[in-house]
């Protein structure tokens, strides 16, 4: 049984359509697949209907922006009411500072001399929510970095760096309290990933699973395996569940989709833990929770 719980698609910075994920996820023999685009739910409806004929379960979710203490985070959230309202207004605000927050990012890169353009970055982005992905394919495009990930360095576009605009986020401890009174589970992704950039200290974790927090993505493939051992006696420590995931993103990256996978004892205890919606099986089947 194979479960991958953190994909993205072209509703934020994948590069695979949300159904085109869906037939590649049961093209590469997973059972589960978790679509969880940056701050949107945009894709579900058309992830849901390609899962005719398939055995494949989707698991519904989004993975939203936050920040504490100056720290930029992530929190995957799973199987929510994406209809609750105070959930749904923050998750527009996160959206609608995007387009500003890439303007000032293209304007930052002009002032150092790199001849990128909006239209560019709207190309590139197309329908999805644009973001700092789609800001360093245009650099990759250009021949300033070789890959996207070279974009995220303090030279480019990582937290902090020349060109780096901040935006709108969440405060994690709010994340918690929005996805649970929406119905929903929250996982803290790649929490102790630094080749990003600053990660939270192992404190702040604590005090999230205090707030609430359900799981650590543990099994990650930005995490080495001293990280990832740490993780686990930490998450042991605090209750919290593990969950692994390839945090997928199509041809934007070159992590393949179940590169890393939940154990499914985990995921049912996501699906009894969640209230808000339910994961969704293919008519060819799928797994049920």
């Amino acid at each position: 049984m194979r479960i991958d719980l953190h994909t993205h698609s072209t509703a934020s910075d994948g590069t695979d359509t949300p159904a085109e994920l869906v037939r590649n996820a049961a093209a590469a023999g997973l059972d589960v697949i978790a679509l969880t685009d940056h701050d949107t739910t945009r894709g579900h409806a058309q992830a849901i209907a390609a899962l005719s004929g398939l055995d494949l379960t989707l698991v519904t979710g989004a993975e939203l922006s936050c920040r504490v203490d100056g720290v930029g985070l992530h929190m995957l959230a799973y199987l929510f009411d994406p209809e609750e309202p105070e959930l749904s207004r923050e998750r527009e605000l996160v959206r609608d500072d995007r387009i500003p927050r890439a303007q000032g990012m293209v304007a930052k890169l002009r002032d150092l001399g790199v001849p990128i353009a909006w239209e560019q970055v709207a190309r590139i982005a197309g329908d999805g929510s644009v973001g700092r992905p789609h800001v360093a394919e245009a650099l990759v495009e250009l021949g300033v970095v070789s890959s996207v990930s070279d974009a995220f360095v303090p030279d480019w576009l990582a937290d902090g760096g020349r060109a780096y605009v901040g935006k709108h986020e969440l405060d994690p401890f709010d994340a918690i309290r929005l996805v649970k009174a929406a119905g929903g589970v929250t996982v803290f992704a790649h929490p102790l990933a630094v080749k990003r950039g600053r990660v939270v200290p192992e404190s702040v974790i604590a005090e999230l699973a205090a707030a609430g927090l359900d799981g650590v993505e543990v099994d990650h493939t930005d995490h080495d395996a001293p990280t990832r051992a740490r993780l686990r006696a930490l998450a042991d420590d605090l209750g919290l569940l593990v969950t692994g995931s390839s945090d997928y993103h199509g041809s934007r990256k070159s992590v393949r989709l179940g590169a890393c996978v939940t154990d499914p004892e985990i995921y049912g205890e996501i699906t009894r833990r969640a209230t808000g919606a339910f994961p969704v099986p293919g008519a060819g089947g799928g797994l049920r929770p």
